[in-house]
């Protein structure tokens, strides 16, 4: 017998993120949920689309603004693989997501636990709850497979 699958919505950014590493981008997945909905999701994907902004957060806050028809997330959640980046982070504030879920630390690029800590800054406008380490070790496992394989 089986039970609940634990995290789903975290296990499908896995599942995206594992997809970008097939088509060659670093692995990162994204996914914002409103009232238990997935309403956006996206895989990083700057080398496909020649865009440096393709991060697997930026394409599933497009498509969650797309899908509600405004620009602010209030009351979404963004679950992601990766810790956000400062650009990532700089648009999660912007969006007004209330809260972060992030699996694996990134102490070279991430904003939220390490580098500037965005959200911590006085400067920033909206502060979202945030929570790392879920399912950390299999996020992990797909960034450094996906690194191994480069080398």
């Amino acid at each position: 017998m089986t039970g609940p699958v634990p995290f789903p919505h975290m296990q499908r950014a896995l599942e995206l993120a594992r997809a970008a590493a097939d088509a060659g981008e670093v692995p990162v997945g994204a996914v914002v949920v409103k009232d238990g909905v997935v309403i956006g999701e996206g895989a990083n994907a700057p080398r496909e689309m020649h865009d440096p902004t393709a991060h697997a957060e930026i394409i599933a806050l497009r498509a969650a603004a797309a899908a509600l028809g405004d620009e602010r997330l209030s009351g979404c959640d963004l679950w992601v693989t990766l810790e956000p980046c400062a650009m990532c982070a700089g648009a999660i504030a912007h969006a007004r997501i209330a809260r972060v879920y992030f699996a694996a630390d990134d102490p070279k690029g991430g904003a939220v636990e390490h580098g500037p800590r965005l959200f911590g800054q006085p400067t920033v406008h909206h502060r979202p709850e945030v929570y790392g380490g879920i399912l950390a070790g299999e996020a992990g496992e797909i960034l450094r497979a996906f690194f191994a394989g480069r080398r």
